[in-house]
């Protein structure tokens, strides 16, 4: 009994781990000879072939970054309607006549600020310059540095006063050179007379 189902589990074994015949699949419509479409591309090659910007690109309007304008021009995309009295939405204590204003400012502007992007667009400086300018390549000098190749730059707001008391960029004639004065006064004023 014990020998005839270890001869048994061992077929099972064996027979899982062999390869089961290939038999040849009759032939069917879809295994028939395939036609080539009168175009001679395939449906697929038609698809993956599509320029599908090939007619915006020709007039400009591709979607290359600073096409904006001539997308709107075109297309009409990003054009802001008329707002008008009764029929479109107006903000309470506005007239239809100033929320048009008020939007057209707010379009201006933000086309504005677009167009001042796309003039920066593109201009880089190369880092093999900046790299060979600071001595990188040939050094390490360049660490023992002050600004350990950073360079420094003057900001528009001084963050050693946060809280706004100290003007910036101060003249003589400013808050900040006053206040410096009180405080010299001061401290002369508080020396004892001998010390003056």
């Amino acid at each position: 009994m014990k020998l005839s189902l270890i001869i048994i589990a061992t077929l099972g074994t064996v027979s899982a781990f062999t390869v089961a015949p290939v038999h040849q699949a009759s032939s069917t419509s879809l295994s028939a000879a395939k036609k080539e479409p009168a175009s001679g591309k395939s449906v697929s090659r038609s698809i993956f072939d599509m320029d599908l910007w090939k007619e915006r690109a020709a007039g400009g309007v591709g979607n290359e970054y600073g096409n904006r304008a001539n997308k709107e021009k075109q297309f009409g995309w990003g054009k802001i309607g008329k707002v008008q009295e009764g029929s479109s939405y107006v903000p309470s204590g506005l007239t239809a006549a100033q929320y048009n204003d008020i939007r057209a400012k707010q379009k201006s502007k933000k086309d504005a600020n677009y167009a001042k992007n796309v003039a920066k667009a593109g201009k880089f400086e190369d880092y093999t310059d900046f790299y060979l300018k600071r001595g990188t390549d040939t050094g390490g000098s360049w660490l023992k540095d002050v600004t350990r190749g950073h360079r420094m730059v003057k900001t528009k707001y001084d963050w050693d006063d946060v809280g706004g008391s100290v003007k910036n960029f101060a003249s003589s004639g400013s808050a900040v050179s006053k206040a410096k004065a009180r405080a010299q006064k001061k401290k002369a004023a508080a020396k004892p007379f001998w010390k003056k």
